[in-house]
């Protein structure tokens, strides 16, 4: 993964809100802060420009000048902090950033004659605040805006974006989804309940709460969380997979995420083939009972007296 900083974006009075926390609100049962930051594990520096509040991993807490100077201001404070040669910009609210979408603009920024990438919304917008600048064109473009106008706070982000050679990056219908009015997270809470989407949703935000950093092939799992309820018993699927997980900690005391993840996969194999083991006596003992039904005489219409 190609080495960067990131600023996150958490001030603002989220008029729309109401005046709300809105880095603070849930969705999906985490911070939208946290969700933001849960997209770029790889950061080197991680500095959050807004007010101290708990969040999931540790980050440098600053404040733009003036408090509310607005988003240029915030960048402007932000970038003090960092010293990579690429940064990821990103506003506090976007509840559906990856890090897919994170490496793909690292990639669209690192291409020859760019100062960066950005991306574009559904509507082909383009979202300054989800982003990768080059660390020198953004310092530099910084300091010429506020030497012109005297600071950064209250102008507009398209004075730095007009004047950097940026690519666009369309990263699909959600990445750039920001969540602005209560309809909008309203609309987010919904969409991660979404057939297709709440299990992903649900394991992730599960891995963040326990503090896991864990890729495991959740069809295997629910493969074997059926295989032990229809095997064996019903309660066994949640007993089951509780024990493979124990089993994989074990395992994989000291070991990587990898190794950690062949350890998961290993014991949920090994529990799988002992309910199929099950599944298969409790079939032959069933077919043994018929066969012994169908040899006693009531079985076969004759009576016990019959010569």
């Amino acid at each position: 993964m190609t080495a960067y900083d990131v600023i996150v974006l958490a001030g603002g009075a989220a008029k729309r809100l109401g005046g709300a926390d809105k880095p603070a609100v849930r969705v999906g049962g985490r911070a939208l802060l946290d969700r933001v930051l849960a997209a770029c594990p790889g950061a080197g520096a991680t500095v959050v420009v807004g007010g101290r509040r708990p969040t999931s991993r540790p980050v440098t807490w600053t404040r733009e000048v003036p408090e509310g100077g607005g988003p240029l201001a915030a960048l402007g404070a932000g970038v003090r902090l960092t010293t990579a040669e690429r940064v990821l910009v990103l506003s506090a609210d976007l509840p559906f950033l990856g890090p897919a979408t994170v490496e793909a603009l690292l990639a669209a920024a690192g291409e020859d004659g760019r100062d960066g990438a950005l991306c574009t919304d559904a509507d082909g917008r383009d979202q300054p605040l989800v982003a990768v600048y080059r660390g020198e064109p953004l310092r530099r473009e910084l300091a010429l805006i506020a030497t012109e106008h005297g600071g950064l706070a209250g102008l507009p982000l398209r004075l730095l974006t007009g004047e950097l050679v940026l690519a666009r990056v369309d990263a699909g219908p959600y990445a750039a989804f920001d969540c602005d009015t209560w309809d909008d997270i309203a609309a987010a809470r919904a969409r991660i309940r979404e057939h297709g989407a709440v299990l992903d949703e649900w394991i992730t935000s599960v891995k963040n709460e326990l503090g896991i950093e864990l890729d495991v092939d959740t069809d295997v799992l629910l493969d074997l969380a059926r295989d032990a309820a229809h095997g064996v018993a019903r309660p066994a699927a949640p007993l089951t997979t509780f024990l493979v997980g124990y089993a994989a900690a074990r395992a994989s005391v000291g070991a990587g995420p990898e190794e950690a993840a062949a350890a998961v996969a290993e014991a949920s194999r090994k529990a799988t083939a002992l309910a199929l083991r099950w599944e298969a006596e409790a079939a032959a003992e069933g077919e043994g009972a018929g066969a012994e039904k169908g040899t006693r005489p009531e079985a076969s219409g004759e009576s016990a007296g019959t010569p």
